[in-house]
């Protein structure tokens, strides 16, 4: 008997050990970083910071704190998750016109920034940064003069100096307070890296543009309109590029597209709003997401402080409103789903906080948690 207690408390003991090192290492790989771009002031001069993300409860941890980047609204991973690029909203740089664009390593490990380099963009206001599938390129939309910069990724990640400069033209939108002129508002490359999408919200267009095989270069290709006046900022590709979807700012829209990925050309099929019926105060889009599956999509309004959820079909494309959910904060600019797609970290800018919210996968709806962080002017949020 003393023998078998002996084993059986051993065994309880190995099976203790290895459920304990099983949940040790599940909470290890539910770990992940966050980094937070931030407008900037001499109060306040913190552009991006690092946290920490606890994928079983939404946790967030502030880890460092960067201050050599003003106005880092909006901030972009490589595929590789060693380098960060960030824009630098301004209108000068170093005594010259337009805002900037920088490089920073990413320590594998910690998620910590040490800069690379800094570029010009020579575009005033840059407000939205991405790369090339193929990680030879950065793109910038500068939203002032309403142009794309160009610039080569160097070795080690750095950016080189700007090859293109590439100016929007076209007829302009009705509002005459915001649409006076070419606002280049995001530049996004499709899934198979064939075309660029840069939405102008000053032209009330999707200007496309085609990646060139072997430079990496844009090259004019054509667009597609949405409705006047509607002044889209954002858009997301589906993974199958049979579609596009576009936040429209100033009519407060979304507008389904459909494309054809081996052409390059797309035509609005849907409009619906993001805003209840009931709602009758000023609100501005922002940002839109998918879901990982495809399956709902997201959007965030200022003014109305609120995430729209919308279920997708995925024969059509078509969307239907879910509902919506409050952001628990003030101007929600920029939001962000997790790497598995279990919460949404939604950055309230004119309340200074990053809020937490657990996403139901079934229905598609969010769910308020406890985890909350403060932290001056968030613009982006951005998963490593």
């Amino acid at each position: 008997m003393g023998n078998e207690r002996e084993t059986a408390i051993s065994d309880a003991s190995v099976n203790a050990n290895a459920n304990a090192n099983e949940s040790e290492n599940t909470r290890e790989n539910t770990k992940a970083f966050v980094y937070v771009g931030s407008y900037t002031d001499d109060q306040h001069p913190v552009g991006i910071s690092l946290y920490s993300f606890d994928g079983q409860n939404g946790e967030l941890t502030l880890v460092e704190t960067y201050s050599d980047l003003p106005n880092a609204s909006f901030l972009a991973v490589n595929k590789d998750k060693t380098v960060l690029y960030a824009v630098s909203e301004t209108v000068t740089y170093e005594g010259r016109f337009g805002g900037s664009a920088a490089a920073y390593a990413i320590e594998a490990g910690t998620g910590r920034l040490s800069k690379i380099n800094q570029q010009p963009a020579d575009g005033s206001a840059p407000c939205y940064i991405s790369l090339d599938a193929l990680g030879r390129r950065v793109y910038v939309a500068n939203y002032l003069s309403g142009d794309v910069t160009v610039f080569p990724v160097e070795a080690g990640g750095g950016l080189g100096e700007r090859t293109q400069l590439i100016k929007h033209e076209g007829e302009l939108g009705p509002q005459v307070d915001r649409q006076e002129a070419p606002h280049a508002h995001s530049i996004v490359p499709s899934p198979d890296n064939q075309f660029a999408v840069s939405a102008d919200l000053g032209l009330d267009r999707l200007v496309v543009s085609r990646i060139d095989a072997e430079s990496g270069d844009l090259l004019p290709h054509g667009g597609a309109g949405v409705k006047p006046g509607a002044g889209p900022r954002h858009a997301v590709f589906n993974a199958d590029s049979t579609h596009v979807y576009a936040i429209n700012e100033l009519d407060n829209t979304v507008t389904v597209l459909s494309y054809e990925a081996d052409a390059g050309r797309m035509a609005a099929v849907q409009s619906l709003s993001t805003l209840p019926e009931d709602f009758s105060g000023v609100s501005y889009c922002a940002d839109i997401h998918l879901s990982g599956d495809g399956r709902f999509l997201y959007a965030s309004n200022r003014g109305h402080d609120s995430i729209a959820v919308y279920g997708v079909d995925r024969d059509s494309g078509t969307l239907s409103v879910v509902g919506w959910q409050s952001t628990r904060g003030q101007w929600p600019r920029n939001f962000a789903l997790s790497p598995q797609d279990a919460f949404l970290l939604a950055a309230n800018q004119n309340s200074d906080s990053i809020v937490v919210f657990r996403r139901d996968a079934e229905t598609g709806m969010l769910q308020e948690t406890e985890q909350t962080v403060a932290v001056s002017r968030p613009v982006c949020v951005r998963f490593l």
